[in-house]
């Protein structure tokens, strides 16, 4: 009789939260809704999020992505600007096309374009903590008059920067930033300059927040932290800094299951796993599903903070119904 060989024990540490936030999700189902209501295409300016899978999974509803709005035609189809926000040239020159657009900037960048042009009314130059690039940081410097903010990016930038007016500084961080790496610039920028002014209330939002204190608390210990996201994604690339600065023995990125370097997984290790804020949760079940083929699993869920925000979507779409099928996409299920 054939001996069924057992399969070697493996430890998965589950983070949770993981995976969308209210804003990724809002974004999504303003795409979806957009569709249903006036049919394809619906254009799309840059990717509405910074996962592949979902840009994919939209295109294929009849999403089209476009660079700039140059590249849409006058055939009178909306065009929807992403989750990052957008500089204010692109909404003026969306009206003086005539275009129907629709904005899926997440409430919370909002939040902070709103903190910044209140420092320029108060006088303040701006001081952007974030990442020069990345369509946050345009988006925001964008809402702002030229010569009024200046990118901040590391401490050896604070060291360097010179303002004309040392008592009328005022900053704002890019949202999905490091919590740690952003103390350690803020901390660098009120020893140079005493009078700055802090924003309102924290930049950072509460997924970015939630995301790196569960990849805290699970990272101790274990001998790979795996992150499933994008490595556009800002916020996901974070996630695996701070695995490795939180007592993960190695961290990796991997955007889908057939990322996952099983040849650096073995029986008896300790494997740690969250997804970026813009990663579908259904990538995270296929991947345990395929540890489950190859180990004995033994999981440990890791959950550091409930999170029920709900952000609507624009006000034009309310009463387009997303069916159950259309939460299935949204959801990460095709």
């Amino acid at each position: 009789m054939l001996q069924t060989l057992a399969k070697p024990p493996l430890t998965l540490r589950l983070c949770e939260p993981r995976g969308f936030c209210a804003g990724v999700d809002r974004a999504i189902q303003i795409v979806v809704l957009a569709l249903k209501k006036y049919g394809a295409p619906v254009y799309v300016r840059h990717e509405i999020v910074h996962n592949r899978y979902v840009v994919e999974g939209l295109r294929n509803l009849g999403a089209v992505f476009v660079k700039e709005l140059d590249q849409i035609p006058d055939d009178g189809q909306p065009v929807v600007f992403s989750a990052h926000g957008v500089p204010k040239t692109v909404p003026a020159e969306a009206q003086r096309r005539e275009l129907l657009y629709l904005d899926a900037t997440c409430p919370l960048v909002s939040k902070v374009h709103k903190q910044a042009l209140l420092h320029v009314k108060r006088g303040r130059h701006v001081l952007l903590i974030g990442h020069a690039g990345h369509p946050e940081v345009v988006g925001t410097m964008g809402q702002l008059p030229e010569g009024t903010a200046t990118l901040i990016e590391s401490e050896e930038a604070v060291a360097a920067f010179e303002p004309l007016d040392r008592e009328n500084l005022g900053f704002v961080t890019q949202t999905t930033l490091s919590v740690d790496d952003t103390a350690g610039v803020i901390a660098a920028l009120q020893a140079k300059f005493p009078a700055l002014t802090a924003p309102s209330s924290d930049s950072i939002c509460y997924a970015t927040t939630n995301r790196q204190d569960a990849v805290r608390v699970a990272a101790p210990q274990a001998d790979l932290f795996m992150i499933v996201g994008a490595p556009n994604s800002s916020n996901s690339m974070r996630l695996v800094e701070v695995a490795s600065r939180a007592g993960a023995r190695d961290s990796c990125l991997v955007q889908t299951a057939a990322d996952v370097p099983f040849e650096r997984i073995h029986g008896g290790m300790v494997l740690a796993m969250s997804a970026g804020a813009s990663a579908p949760e259904i990538i995270v079940d296929e991947i345990v599903n395929s540890l489950r083929d190859r180990f004995d699993l033994r999981l440990e869920l890791v959950q550091t903070a409930v999170e029920n925000e709900n952000f609507p979507v624009v006000r034009s779409l309310r009463e387009t119904p997303l069916e159950a099928r259309d939460m299935a996409f949204v959801n990460g299920e095709r």
